[in-house]
């Protein structure tokens, strides 16, 4: 049983870590890539993990042409 409940903390500390890189594929930003790899490599740093989270969070302006 415990370790059933590690797994599921172990899933959801990975889930809140890649939060940002998860926000930016879900509102299809066009720089997912770029934040999936600031939050891969920067987001163990709070500074690099808010920096990822606000990045994937910006306006995406739509692509008219």
């Amino acid at each position: 049983m415990e370790v059933l409940i590690l797994i599921a903390l172990v899933g959801v500390a990975i889930a809140l870590y890649f939060l940002p890189a998860i926000v930016a594929s879900s509102r299809k930003h066009p720089q997912t890539v770029a934040i999936f790899l600031l939050n891969l490599l920067l987001g163990w740093t709070l500074l690099g993990w808010v920096a990822a989270l606000v990045w994937s969070a910006t306006a995406v302006a739509p692509n008219y042409g």
